[in-house]
């Protein structure tokens, strides 16, 4: 599977509602994406030649029952035929079980070929969180999905945009589940995973940031007292593994920092904490990771955009990150030896 070098990367379907297909094949036409990887398509074959013929680009795809099949050679789509039944009809930008049950398929048979070695990494095209939920798949998204398939315990949603690269505490919650879940043994557990998964980039002493929960980082107790309960004992005890971290700090100047070069990574107490600033920066190119996995997966930083669907508009540069990111993991995983956690 390796004789040549590049790393074996799958590239799931997405939902075939929205705008996965046509990032995917997109991407594919960028020559430089087979310069850094072996990429093999995991969807379905009948939504992938509908989204090339719509697109005008010439590709063509070649049906493999096994990775090791692929030419991977820009202009032939190697793809791996995932779903279990007829994707006709299908209605771009509309929610449909039959999408999001495909979709499911293809995250699923992906994390298969990754457990078994079959392929390198993952990068992932956007699912929809309703349309997987009425297929059966009652996950709050990719993260959660990956981690039951996998069998991960310590896992988090982490973003990279440019300079800014963030993990979470709490991810798909509502607020008043992520104040409920926020404990010292989580935070903790997210500065390790931060500053492992920094060392799996490349950086030899990460400078982990952590974000308070409250605003102001709690005023010292006059605006909640989480940061004190929590979050402070949590940065002590990294500080005293040897973690190189700071905080809290408050959460309307951290990412400021930090994408100024002054920390590595920040730990972000909830979702949109961590989102906002991401897609501020980099909207179309942010990367998501699953940090955590025993197996390399990297994803699109944005949704199935229902409103663009089937228009030929879709801007697939985050896809083309996400891969090349894929492509970089799995080969600095490569030298760093088997077993080692993303």
């Amino acid at each position: 599977m390796r004789s040549d070098g590049r790393p074996l990367v799958a590239l799931t379907m997405g939902d075939p509602a929205g705008i996965g297909p046509e990032v995917v094949v997109k991407a594919l036409n960028e020559p430089q994406v087979y310069s850094w990887c072996r990429p093999l398509v995991v969807g379905d074959a009948e939504v992938f030649r509908r989204t090339i013929t719509a697109l005008g680009l010439g590709l063509t795809i070649q049906v493999v029952d096994d990775p090791s099949q692929g030419r991977y050679t820009h202009g032939m789509v190697d793809l791996l035929q995932a779903t279990g039944e007829s994707l006709a009809g299908i209605i771009p930008g509309q929610v449909q079980a039959r999408a999001g049950r495909a979709a499911a398929e293809c995250v699923i048979r992906a994390a298969e070929l990754a457990m078994a070695g079959r392929v390198d990494a993952i990068a992932t095209a956007p699912l929809n969180k309703d349309a997987l939920n009425q297929a059966g798949y009652h996950y709050p998204g990719h993260t959660e999905m990956l981690a039951q398939l996998t069998g991960a315990q310590d896992y988090s949603l982490a973003l990279i945009a440019g300079a800014l690269r963030v993990v979470h505490v709490t991810t798909h919650v509502s607020m008043r589940d992520a104040l409920a879940l926020l404990s010292r043994e989580r935070v903790l557990r997210m500065i390790r995973l931060a500053d492992r998964f920094c060392r799996l980039l490349g950086i030899a002493t990460p400078r982990v940031a952590v974000a308070g929960f409250n605003c102001h980082a709690g005023e010292n107790g006059l605006f909640g007292t989480e940061e004190i309960e929590h979050i402070q004992p949590a940065v002590a005890d990294a500080r005293s593994e040897g973690i190189q971290v700071t905080g809290p700090w408050p959460g309307d100047t951290i990412f400021y920092r930090a994408s100024r070069g002054e920390f590595d990574i920040v730990v972000a107490m909830y979702h949109d904490q961590g989102h906002i600033p991401i897609k501020m920066l980099g909207f179309e190119a942010g990367v998501n990771i699953t940090a955590g996995l025993p197996i390399i997966r990297t994803s699109v930083d944005h949704g199935t955009a229902f409103d663009i669907a089937g228009k030929g508009i879709a801007n697939h540069r985050s896809m083309v990150e996400a891969i090349g990111l894929a492509a970089r993991l799995a080969a600095e995983r490569r030298v760093a030896g088997p077993g080692v956690k993303q």
